[in-house]
C-alpha cells in the first residue's frame, strides 16, 4: 500500500451571528424604542449597569420569535460569499446566551432559514474553536479568539462598539466598513494561501 493521499487543506472560517450576519443591534433598538417612557433617555439604553434597561433587554431577547426575526447584514454576507469563493471551509460561529435558554434554538432557526448549508458551532468561549479566520464584531470576542489564534485574521463588520479595533490590533484584525473590500479579499488570500495540506 501506498501512502494517503494528501489534499489541500480547507482553511476553516468562523462567523458569528449576531452582529455580523445578523442584524442583533438594529431589532434591539426598535423594541427599546416601543418600551421608551416619555423622559427617557435613548443614549443610555446600550448602558445595562442601568437596572432598568438591563431589564427591559433582557425581556426584549427572551420575547419568542427575537432571535429568529433577525434581519441579515449585508456586509457580513459579503465577506461570507467572499470566504465561499476562496474555498474556506465556513461555519457558524455563535455564542448562547447561557440565561436565555430559547436563544440557542432560535439562533439555529435562522442558520436554517439563512445560511442552510452551514455548520453551526454554539459556544461559550470562542476563543477555544480553532480556525484561520474570525469574522466577528464584538471586541472581547476577537480578543479572546486572537489570544490563542496569534497568526489568524480577524474580519469585524464596521459597528459604533468596534471603533478603533483594527488599530488595536493592525496584524489581526480588518474592520470591514464597505469601502475597503478590496483589502479584505487580499487579507483573505494572504490567509488562505497559509493553509498547508493534509
Amino acid at each position: 500500500m501506498g501512502e494517503p493521499e494528501t489534499k489541500p487543506a480547507e482553511p476553516i472560517a468562523l462567523f458569528d451571528l449576531d452582529g455580523t450576519l445578523a442584524d442583533f443591534d438594529a431589532s434591539m433598538q426598535v423594541k427599546l424604542a416601543e418600551l421608551r417612557s416619555p423622559g427617557d433617555d435613548p443614549a443610555v439604553e446600550d448602558d445595562e449597569g442601568i437596572p432598568y434597561v438591563k431589564a427591559r433587554r433582557r425581556l426584549i431577547k427572551n420575547q419568542p420569535g427575537f432571535w429568529r426575526g433577525l434581519a441579515t447584514i449585508p456586509l457580513g454576507f459579503q465577506i461570507l460569499e467572499e470566504a465561499r469563493a476562496q474555498r474556506f471551509w465556513c461555519q457558524i460561529l455563535s455564542k448562547s446566551p447561557r440565561k436565555i435558554p430559547p436563544a440557542a434554538g432560535e439562533k439555529i432557526e435562522w442558520c436554517v432559514e439563512h445560511v442552510p448549508d452551514l455548520p453551526i458551532v454554539l459556544s461559550e468561549d470562542k476563543g477555544l474553536v480553532y480556525g484561520k479566520l474570525l469574522c466577528d464584531d464584538w471586541p472581547e470576542y476577537v480578543e479572546r479568539w486572537i489570544t490563542w489564534r496569534p497568526r489568524g485574521l480577524v474580519i469585524s463588520v464596521a459597528q459604533r462598539w468596534n471603533v478603533g479595533l483594527d488599530r488595536r490590533f493592525p496584524k489581526n484584525v480588518v474592520r470591514y466598513d464597505g469601502t475597503n473590500f478590496a483589502y479584505v479579499r487580499e487579507r483573505m488570500q494572504e490567509i488562505r494561501a497559509t493553509a498547508g495540506y493534509c
